[in-house]
């Protein structure tokens, strides 16, 4: 018999192999979930001829925390090549601009255009939109509850990365 401190210390995994389902699966979940918002975000987006990426690109830029390729492709969790093609589309549409780095002539920053600046105004009243049509049958409540628990899920894994040896 199992003592109680034992399963307070070591409890049972909440995922295992005989209740998996691929359809229940919480990854699968939350990518089906993704799709359908980027899917719905692009046919929005439509309208600026920019997709979801695209915007996503422009709206991080507008905030003045990302300013290199990678950082933005850091930060989406994208190929650096699949980032710089974005990024080349962008610069193609003067929506924003390359330049070298003051400090490091090696480092290419990235700015928006005024026509950048102006079309990534817009980001955020799209993005709600899409937000408010698929999440309209939640309460304030459960939504701040679900932002909680995928941020205390992204915080799991700050704490589970591996020490960083650079130091």
């Amino acid at each position: 018999m199992k003592k109680v401190e034992d399963i307070v210390s070591n409890p049972p995994p909440l995922f295992t192999l005989d209740t998996y389902q691929i359809e229940e699966s919480i990854g699968y979940l939350l990518a089906r979930s993704r799709a359908m918002l980027v899917k719905s975000s692009d046919e929005s987006l439509a309208q600026y001829g920019i997709t979801h990426a695209q915007g996503a690109i422009l709206l991080m830029l507008s905030t003045g925390k990302y300013s290199t390729a990678a950082d933005l492709a850091r930060e989406t969790y994208t190929d650096a090549a699949s980032t710089k093609r974005m990024i080349d589309r962008l610069v193609a549409r003067d929506l924003i601009k390359r330049e070298p780095c003051a400090h490091d002539r090696r480092l290419m920053k990235l700015h928006l255009t005024a026509d950048g600046v102006a079309l990534s105004k817009l980001m955020p009243q799209a993005f709600c939109g899409v937000l408010n049509k698929h999440f309209s049958e939640f309460s304030a409540e459960e939504i701040g509850f679900l932002k909680s628990m995928l941020r205390r899920l992204l915080a799991s894994n700050v704490s589970n990365a591996p020490p960083d040896k650079t130091h």
